[in-house]
């Protein structure tokens, strides 16, 4: 795990605006920045920056967030990644917390793989690119394929020359471990003897998430029976090929853009595609697809089109995985190829615009050429009919999430019309199939862990409950405005004698917070401020905006928004000085907490009414009155101490 202190690090040195403008072009609008959302696609810019508040929000799609937010956002990073990739930028080393010697051991190992993996990348692009053989035989055949040099230094494809050993001289000359050098693939030692894997071969690296190279694919030019088209690295310490899509680092912010990922077998086949500006694109590697690959699609999009070749092996590579594809709740639609050609070679036959036209006409619903297929396999036989109707029921049952149920029953409906089945007969199949599947599970769940399971799934339930509630709650954006003023002007100064908060906590004592604030998330919001403030530290409003827990963190977004600017063309058209926020900082704070004392008694004053109004006897009616009379002043004060202010 990373240091506090080395967040800390990172946190002090965050510039949102050369952040955010190092992927889209801001232009300085008063006193925030604009551009074009990179999250939707629009032509009028709508997309605010404020480096006041640290955050950002698009106008159009309504996204927003703060620095980490927006890597977490356009580059699929995790908290973890982001603040990584936040601390090569700012030059921050960062330091670990306390970790097992077995961990520390995987992480130096790994570090080591990822350097002599961007030293062969190096390596095989300068030999593509600059030496005589790379450029008489690889760089000529790459050309010939229809590939230019822009999209072959973009993918950094790369060379490894027919010698023996040209490559291992050069890595072990430059110090690299023999042992590390045969982990990563690209070395092998025979009767004490060293050479390279790849001789004679055009080499694909696959990167990772943020562009670091995890092992590679090698393609031979020359025909050779005896050896493999392509060798991949080995598994090793980054090289999982189950969890890795190849293209998926050049084509995540196309994916989410388009909202559409268009998956394919091989590596030439993405780069082509790449190259005719069709960048929503990667690669399986002609594998089944795994749960790892597929939750990866998932953080982009939810739809999956399938572009396979149209013959009998591409149809069932397509068809393979599709099961776990519906788990993952993706909607998956195929494409075939037709005339025996491929992605690449079809891309180049007919052009971009024309490919894109053919993937569109021809999507053909994942489930429903399932069903096709087999039941042209199955003809008029009726027990293979019947295995047919089994098989689609439990691709079917795969698809048993509640969001997911609308589709569920649309697919229920249109196969059990092809089937020339019962609609009702495949529906009780289909739950045949969930409820034997959750038994599957409970069998394998220990009673102790169901009860925990079972517990977990109440305080979500209540959790959405309370999310429902506070959405429909007409008084939240009072509520967050007390807390906007106390993380904005807390640490001012209220009196000679006292900060902001003090006079606040003051107001609101601990036992008052949950009758005066409905939302629980702002409570603890309140609370975590109250614990830095008395430990004292400087609870500011940055350390709330980059709070580890992310919940925590969207909210504070949420409250610093743009609702309070002043438009950059007010002097235009009025003169004089116009009062900011900062300088108004003690009405605003002194009108929050009295709307919300002013709610708290409006609210008692109705329980009163309530009480009084089912009394019977006269001694306690005149206590109830006498109540009701009390609350009423305290109103008729607190409203002349809001004076002129108006909520809205």
């Amino acid at each position: 795990m990373i240091s506090q202190d080395s967040i800390q690090q990172i946190l002090s040195r965050i510039d949102i605006v050369e952040i955010v403008g190092s992927f889209i072009k801001l232009k300085k609008r008063g006193a925030n920045y604009l551009g074009l959302c990179p999250f939707h696609n629009e032509k009028t810019p709508s997309f605010t920056v404020s480096p006041a508040k640290e955050i950002y929000k698009c106008f159009g799609c309504g996204r927003s967030g703060n620095s980490i937010g927006f890597l977490m956002e356009a580059e699929k990073y995790s908290y973890v990644e982001a603040l990584r990739w936040l601390a090569a930028k700012y030059n921050v080393e960062i330091e670990e917390t306390e970790t097992s010697p077995e961990y520390k051991q995987q992480q130096q190992v790994a570090d080591s793989l990822y350097i002599i993996n961007h030293f062969a990348q190096k390596f095989f692009s300068e030999a593509l690119m600059h030496s005589d053989e790379g450029q008489d035989i690889a760089l000529s055949y790459l050309k010939q394929r229809g590939f230019r040099e822009e999209i072959i230094n973009k993918f950094q494809l790369g060379y490894n020359p027919e010698g023996r050993d040209g490559f291992t001289k050069a890595a072990l000359a430059a110090k690299y471990n023999l042992d590390y050098l045969q982990k990563t693939g690209l070395v092998t030692v025979r009767d004490g003897n060293a050479f390279d894997n790849y001789r004679g071969r055009i080499i694909f690296p696959i990167h990772n998430q943020s562009g670091k190279v995890l092992g590679f694919g090698a393609r031979i030019i020359k025909k050779n029976d005896k050896a493999p088209k392509y060798i991949n690295s080995p598994e090793n310490e980054i090289y999982v090929k189950s969890k890795l899509l190849y293209g998926s680092y050049f084509a995540r912010q196309a994916i989410d853009k388009a909202d559409e990922c268009l998956l394919v077998e091989g590596y030439t086949d993405v780069v082509s595609l790449h190259q005719s500006g069709i960048e929503n694109v990667v690669a399986s590697g002609g594998t089944s697809l795994t749960p790892d690959q597929l939750r990866l699609i998932k953080k982009y999009t939810s739809n999956l089109t399938i572009v396979y070749d149209g013959d009998n092996a591409g149809i069932k590579a397509a068809l393979r995985g599709l099961d776990l594809a519906l788990e993952e709740s993706l909607n998956v639609k195929l494409v075939l190829i037709p005339d025996g050609e491929d992605p690449d070679s079809y891309v180049n036959k007919l052009g971009a615009v024309a490919f894109r036209k053919f993937v569109d006409d021809n999507k053909k619903d994942f489930i429903l050429f399932q069903l096709d297929i087999a039941l042209r396999d199955a003809g008029n036989d009726s027990t293979k009919k019947s295995i047919v109707v089994n098989q689609i029921a439990e691709t079917i049952s795969k698809i048993n999430k509640t969001e997911d149920f609308t589709r569920q029953q649309d697919y229920i409906k249109q196969c059990s019309e092809i089937l020339k089945i019962e609609e009702g007969g495949l529906h009780a199949l289909v739950n045949k199939f969930i409820r034997e599947k959750i038994g599957k599970e409970e069998n394998r769940v220990s009673r102790d862990q169901r009860f925990a399971e079972e517990s977990i799934g109440t305080e979500q339930a209540n959790a959405m409950d309370d999310d429902i509630a506070v959405l429909l709650n007409k008084d939240e954006i009072h509520e967050q405005a007390m807390i906007r003023s106390l993380l904005e002007f807390g640490l001012k100064d209220w009196s000679p004698d006292q900060k902001v908060a003090e006079y606040i906590f003051k107001e609101i004592e601990e036992n008052q917070l949950e009758e005066l604030i409905d939302n629980k998330e702002l409570v603890r919001i309140l609370r975590t401020y109250k614990t830095w403030f008395d430990e004292g530290l400087e609870p500011v409003a940055k350390n709330f905006l980059y709070h580890e827990d992310l919940q925590m963190s969207a909210l504070v977004v949420s409250i610093m928004d743009f609702n309070y600017e002043i438009s950059p063309n007010w002097k235009e058209h009025f003169e004089g000085h116009i009062a900011t926020r900062d300088e108004l900082f003690a009405e605003e704070v002194f009108s929050t907490l009295n709307y919300l004392k002013l709610r708290k008694i409006k609210r008692l004053m109705d329980e009163n009414q309530h009480d009084l109004e089912k009394a019977t006897l006269t001694e306690e009616q005149l206590m109830l009155v006498q109540t009701h009379q009390h609350l009423k002043q305290m109103e008729i004060e607190l409203t002349k101490q809001l004076g002129t202010v108006i909520f809205r």
